[in-house]
């Protein structure tokens, strides 16, 4: 089979990206793989290439109800209509439907807690599943010890699909990540091809500020002087808006995003930002799956992220043209308050973990307030997986995994080496040449990244329905 030729037929691009073929190759040779590549290196291409030499479906889990509304879009962009979402956007009647014809869809994208549901399960175990791709799928590390303990059983759930291939796709994993993802998956053999973690047109920035209110005013200052589009990374929801509703009092094309607004308010917000109707998007980490813009110039993080592995992450959906791009990590004494709390938050305490372990309406305790919904989940998993004493030895240990996660990020911002090479040992990788434009304690030149005189953004009014239809197409 002559790749490339396949690849100019069917895509019209000329030559593979770095490490596509690689995968490609892998996925085709009936291997288990996992692969590592940044941010704009084309990982959909991984699985949408070997797809059309497979049998049967792809069963693609994806984290984010609005990752799978673009990813079937961009699918659906690309003349493919053998392609479904199976998700909370499906009505009744158009859910029967996919039901019927499941075994036609040559793409089928669904969330661990919907694969978790039996009657799905049964369903999808009715036809040919070739292959599994686990995308973003960092989130097994990141969110299946926590508040998505349905991360953990997708291995589990492998036999009820026919065993089929796995390809697990992220742009940023440690040693420690990437052992999750084989145990969880259950792919201790596979294939793994990791990409260099360093981009070079990406500039890191850190500034440290005496009080919140100096972070604010540098905030408004810089947005004022630079263009967009940026994304601004907050710490909480209600940040994210107080953000927002101070850089539109300055005038500035803003919006917040987070997990508590409604889903079609989030749609539309991610949909203004992707069609240029607006230049900056306050969020909290929430934001940034499935967000395909390729010129986007600025990441800000207001607060600090709450890990390294995040922090690349959410950096990196910067400058996917390949053009200079600045990432800044803003920082006053007190932050890591914020950030320890964020850390812990999602896990259960001792006290929970008795109360689940005792109760006979388990559900009741969450009505009753005593404890927490996300407490439940994961302690309600644990409890099914070990003894209570057991439990609680796991949860102290995430809480200390956790705890080294906060400090390896206090260690960059109070640090005073390269902030690249940092990044780079974090992921026990080293830089192959640094750029003239590199970090704050290398060197940055900003004149790079000023746009002259600010013009306010042409915004396209069009009505709901237009709107609806171009979100949803058919």
């Amino acid at each position: 089979m002559n790749l490339e030729q396949v690849l100019q037929e069917t895509y019209g691009f000329s030559a593979f990206r770095p490490g596509q073929r690689e995968v490609i190759e892998g996925v085709l040779d009936g291997k288990d793989v996992i692969a590592l590549l940044p941010t704009g290196m084309g990982k959909s291409l991984c699985y949408q290439f070997p797809a059309r030499f497979l049998p049967g479906s792809v069963l693609i889990i994806s984290p984010l109800l609005s990752l799978m509304q673009d990813q079937v879009a961009q699918l659906k962009k690309l003349g493919e209509k053998s392609v479904v979402a199976i998700n909370s956007f499906l009505k009744q009647g158009a859910r029967e439907e996919v039901w019927r014809t499941l075994g036609t869809y040559r793409y089928i994208f669904i969330s661990p807690e919907m694969l978790a549901q039996p009657f799905v399960r049964q369903q999808l175990a009715r036809i040919q599943i070739s292959l599994l791709v686990m995308d973003e799928a960092h989130c097994i590390s990141q969110w299946g010890f926590d508040f998505r303990p349905d991360y953990l059983r997708i291995g589990d759930m492998l036999p009820h699909l026919g065993n089929p291939q796995v390809l697990a796709l992220t742009a940023t994993a440690t040693k420690k990540v990437v052992a999750d993802i084989r145990k969880y998956l259950h792919i201790p053999e596979a294939f793994l091809y990791e990409h260099p973690i360093d981009r070079k047109n990406i500039v890191y920035d850190i500034k440290k500020f005496d009080s919140h209110k100096d972070k604010t005013d540098w905030l408004l200052h810089y947005t004022d002087r630079y263009r967009g589009p940026g994304i601004v990374y907050a710490g909480t929801r209600k940040k994210a808006e107080e953000l927002a509703a101070l850089m539109i009092e300055k005038g500035e094309s803003a919006a917040f995003y987070h997990g508590g607004m409604e889903q079609q308010d989030r749609i539309f917000v991610q949909q203004q930002f992707q069609n240029g109707e607006l230049e900056w998007v306050c969020s909290t980490n929430a934001f940034g799956m499935g967000v395909h813009i390729p010129d986007i110039r600025h990441v800000i993080h207001y607060q600090l992220p709450t890990s390294i592995e995040g922090y690349v992450q959410e950096v990196g959906r910067a400058g996917r043209d390949g053009n200079p791009s600045l990432a800044t990590l803003m920082y006053a004494e007190g932050d890591e308050a914020l950030m320890e709390s964020l850390l812990m938050d999602e896990l259960p305490t001792e006290f929970e973990i008795r109360a689940i372990h005792d109760a006979e309406n388990r559900q009741l305790l969450v009505d009753q307030g005593i404890v927490r919904e996300t407490a439940l989940r994961v302690g309600a998993y644990w409890l099914s997986q070990m003894t209570i004493e057991k439990t609680i030895e796991q949860i102290r240990k995430l809480q200390n995994e956790k705890w080294w996660q906060g400090r390896k990020v206090s260690e960059l911002v109070t640090g005073e080496g390269c902030v690249r090479s940092y990044i780079a040992q974090s992921f026990d990788q080293t830089i192959q040449g640094k750029p003239s434009n590199c970090c704050c304690f290398e060197g940055i030149d900003y004149t790079t990244f000023e746009t002259g005189t600010k013009s306010s953004p042409q915004v396209r009014v069009e009505g709901w329905q237009a709107r609806l239809a171009r979100l949803l197409p058919d």
